[in-house]
């Protein structure tokens, strides 16, 4: 199953559409189920060091921020939905495409929750040449490119209540996942510089932990 890049229904409606709105409930459950932000939670404190800032690529609604928050990691969101209201007021929130962010060298710490496999190779080579330059942990949870997930979400999404515009975009965007080093060698995270350990889940997660050697 090769790596295959669809537009996902999402990026065409307003943060405010009813089905935009409803795919972001679908989401919600989704992440819980996978256990992406729980994981995330876990493992990024311990690895960060004090003063270390962090940047939450596609943050969305904020709602892994808000949960980062509670554990005491200074979050910054980047995403082009606006702020969301309950984002925290000392901590930034960057309105722009991630491709064309200026400010890398203020995070030590860079994190995405499904938000990679939405780039092709070449822009995922281009983030990663920005982010080499500054960062010293990149984190990512993904989804896993197998059948098999395509399979279940289609069959036991409709069950759980998603809608069309979920049922699609999971579809595409397990296409689009990782396997392996995929995500690391396409952001050219060579093993030189780089220590990067990538896991799959049961449940259908690929994450990625890169730390500077």
């Amino acid at each position: 199953m090769h790596r295959t890049l669809q537009p996902e229904l999402l990026d065409s409606l307003a943060p405010d559409d009813p089905a935009a709105i409803h795919n972001r409930r679908d989401l919600h459950l989704t992440n819980r189920i996978m256990g992406n932000h729980r994981w995330l939670a876990r493992v990024l404190p311990d690895l960060l060091r004090p003063g270390e800032l962090v940047l939450e690529l596609g943050a969305g609604t904020g709602e892994l921020g808000l949960r980062l928050a509670q554990t005491k990691v200074p979050v910054d969101g980047l995403d082009l939905w606006p702020r969301p209201e309950t984002w925290p007021s000392a901590r930034a929130w960057h309105r722009v495409d991630l491709r064309q962010f200026p400010a890398y060298a203020d995070y030590a710490a860079v994190m995405g929750n499904l938000i990679f496999h939405q780039f092709s190779d070449e822009d995922l080579a281009s983030l990663g040449t920005a982010l080499r330059r500054h960062a010293r942990i990149i984190i990512a949870c993904e989804p896993s490119r197998r059948r098999l997930s395509q399979v279940l979400f289609r069959t036991f999404g409709p069950l759980f209540g998603a809608n069309q515009i979920s049922l699609h975009d999971a579809h595409v965007s397990i296409a689009a996942g990782f396997r392996g080093d995929e995500l690391p060698r396409a952001l050219g995270l060579s093993s030189d510089a780089w220590n990067c350990h990538c896991t799959t889940t049961a449940l259908g997660a690929y994450r990625m932990i890169a730390l500077r050697r």
